[in-house]
């Protein structure tokens, strides 16, 4: 029979090809499986059992994290690993080689989501944000370079579409037909959807479109000064943490206190829509979550019905 590290990295190859999960995805189940396959000193499939797994799932649980806000890892952080040793083990069950049955590993309960979400007129300011000056003034038209035009764009797309910051970063120029309203992305799990652009959106990204000069096929690119003027002028896609800081630069310059990425603004234009009353199974589609679940994280604070009801029903006797 092959070793624990051989069928382990069998099943990842079989998560690459057959499953066709990134390689981020891969790259993360291979460090979850390796701290599992450490932490417990199992040799052989068959070793693995469920006091073993309770006790690798004690280890995570007191594993320190300085970015957690209470110094551990998250619950949410802790299931991953076990999702991946889980899917791990049906690939064994797959291959008939007797192991744990997955199926006996449950996941710890998770606190509910809290989602952070711009209001109005703090979406507002950080969609402006790029056109403004140091002394928070509308730069002249002049004035707005090549890289004020492409953030604007930029921050104009992501509120537009609600798209993903990797989606967003990954964004050819030929995927975007600027004559239409709407075009297909490939999001996670190379699942294809349908995003829609705002006229405010398509304005902004022609004009960075019509000031560029490189031959990047890429719709966000770096801009290096550096080599502008060069009959191959070309630049460097964002990258997805570029684009990360770029939303932080902005929120940051217009004094919005709470913490703001990319994905505060695919929060933003979830709530959005379901503030405006669209529904849920839109708003899923619209955001390429495969199970609804996902999706009604948000319902908690787009509910019209229950505003409603303490509006007519409560707190009648001083009235």
């Amino acid at each position: 029979m092959a070793s624990l590290q051989q069928l382990k990295q069998e099943y990842l190859e079989y998560l690459e090809v057959e499953k066709n999960r990134s390689q981020k995805t891969v790259s993360n189940y291979d460090f979850y499986l390796k701290r599992f396959l450490e932490q417990s000193a199992v040799k052989n499939p068959a070793d693995i059992t469920l006091s073993k797994v309770k006790k690798f799932r004690i280890w995570l649980n007191r594993q320190e994290n300085d970015r957690a806000h209470d110094g551990f890892l998250s619950k949410r952080t802790q299931n991953y690993h076990v999702i991946a040793l889980r899917s791990f083990l049906k690939y064994l069950s797959k291959i008939d080689v007797p192991s744990l049955a997955p199926e006996k590993i449950e996941l710890a309960r998770e606190p509910e989501r809290q989602v952070e979400f711009l209001e109005d007129e703090e979406l507002s300011r950080l969609l402006t944000a790029p056109l403004l000056d140091a002394h928070g003034k509308t730069r002249e038209s002049q004035k707005i370079s090549l890289i004020i035009l492409r953030d604007k764009a930029l921050l104009e797309l992501l509120f537009s579409t609600g798209l993903r910051v990797s989606e967003a970063a990954n964004l050819k120029k030929d995927q975007v037909n600027l004559k239409k309203d709407e075009f297909t992305i490939r999001g996670k799990g190379s699942k294809l959807r349908v995003v829609f652009l705002t006229d405010t959106a398509k304005e902004w990204l022609k004009k960075y479109l019509d000031a560029r000069e490189d031959v990047s096929p890429y719709l966000f690119v770096s801009h290096d000064r550096a080599k502008k003027g060069r009959e191959d002028y070309d630049t460097k896609p964002l990258t997805a943490r570029s684009v990360e800081r770029l939303v932080e630069k902005y929120a940051r310059a217009t004094g919005i206190t709470k913490k703001v990425s990319p994905h505060t603004l695919r929060h933003s234009f979830a709530t959005d829509l379901l503030h405006n009353g669209a529904d849920i199974r839109s708003v899923q589609s619209m955001l390429g979550h495969s199970s609804i679940t996902t999706t009604q994280i948000y319902t908690h604070i787009t509910d019209k019905r229950l505003r409603e009801t303490h509006k007519k029903y409560h707190n009648k006797k001083q009235q």
